[in-house]
């Protein structure tokens, strides 16, 4: 399977939410999740004082720009291309060049692949977060996203749940 790279879209100003809402809905109906990994509305944290108060406000650091990791080929393309309020990708004529790392390190977006001490069958307990002291078996491990999959039980039923690395620890 090719690399995923990052990848920017442009988009109808003020449109960026709705786009990336788009994409993300479109890559759950058509199963690309190994294609289209993340999509971002990259945000920067902005100190407002009105009336005398100070408020800390999230304004996009990007106005009219999407990011995008995913792997390229024609039918991610295809998919973001065509979704609506998207304009292109940026890039020479209608060929997306990818972020380089130089580019993408101030967005605060890194590469770095996370080693696990668990694999596929292993049995994890989850110590933070919703599912918290849930314990369960490995189905699948995403290295891109940084997650883990596992069965629990709810309503009677096996469901799997997609759990964060930083959240989970192998059981002895």
């Amino acid at each position: 399977m090719a690399e995923a790279n990052w990848y920017v879209v442009h988009t109808y100003s003020g449109y960026e939410n709705k786009v990336k809402a788009n994409i993300e809905k479109t890559i759950e109906n058509r199963g690309l999740q190994e294609e289209i990994l993340e999509v971002r509305v990259p945000m920067k944290d902005i100190v407002e004082v009105k009336n005398g108060a100070r408020k800390t406000v999230q304004k996009k650091m990007f106005p009219g720009y999407v990011l995008i990791n995913m792997v390229m080929n024609d039918e991610t393309w295809y998919v973001v291309r065509n979704t609506r309020g998207v304009t292109g990708f940026v890039g020479p004529g209608s060929k997306p060049v990818p972020l380089t790392e130089a580019e993408m390190k101030p967005l605060g977006i890194k590469k770095d692949t996370v080693s696990v001490d668990f694999a596929e069958g292993d049995i994890i307990v989850v110590v933070a977060g919703a599912w918290k002291d849930t314990v369960g078996a490995v189905q699948r491990i995403d290295h891109n996203r940084g997650t883990a999959t596992i069965n629990v039980e709810m309503f009677g039923r096996e469901t799997p749940v997609e759990i964060s690395f930083e959240d989970v620890r192998k059981m002895n």
